[in-house]
């Protein structure tokens, strides 16, 4: 567990993206690795491809290029990285990531897990996909996590859905 006074990686925000990508926090590899979803048992990277959000399978590094896509990251915990278990109670900053998304009305914010998105929607996830809440003009969206430690609720399934559903083109 880390808390450094700066983030353990930083946005990727603007105005006028379509999507952005929530997770809970960064993975210790991410947060060694200073860049998003880099653990090589992560399937975040090859959904993206595979849901055809992406035009190829972008590596960890090249997580910056998702702006030209009209894709941004961020996490609900900015200032601490390892699995959500080990992180403390305090860790997730729900009411800054509400006003980042606030700010910058992105189309879509997809959550990158079941616990994400209960974390900032104060309530349990029934299913995968379109949340009822919206977040300013922004509409929600539940994912299953791309984590290896969660492999055994993986569906890329509703990855498809969002992308159909983001329509990045």
């Amino acid at each position: 567990m880390n808390r450094p006074a700066e983030h353990i990686l930083p946005d990727l925000l603007r105005p006028g993206l379509a999507l952005v990508f929530c997770g809970t926090a960064a993975g210790e590899r991410s947060a060694r690795d200073g860049a998003y979803y880099a653990h090589p048992g992560n399937l975040f990277w090859r959904a993206l491809h595979e849901a055809g959000i992406t035009p190829r399978r972008f590596t960890p590094a090249e997580y910056p290029d998702l702006l030209e896509l009209g894709i941004g990251l961020t996490d609900l915990a900015k200032r601490h990285s390892g699995n959500d278990a080990d992180l403390p109670r305090d860790a997730f900053d729900v009411p800054a990531m509400m006003a980042k998304i606030e700010r910058f009305q992105p189309r879509l914010l997809a959550f990158t897990s079941k616990a994400a998105a209960r974390a900032a929607l104060g309530r349990p996830i029934e299913a995968y996909g379109p949340q009822p809440e919206r977040i300013g003009t922004t509409g929600v969206f539940a994912l299953p996590s791309p984590s290896g430690q969660a492999r055994r609720h993986w569906d890329i399934e509703p990855w498809r859905v969002l992308a159909r559903q983001a329509r990045l083109d």
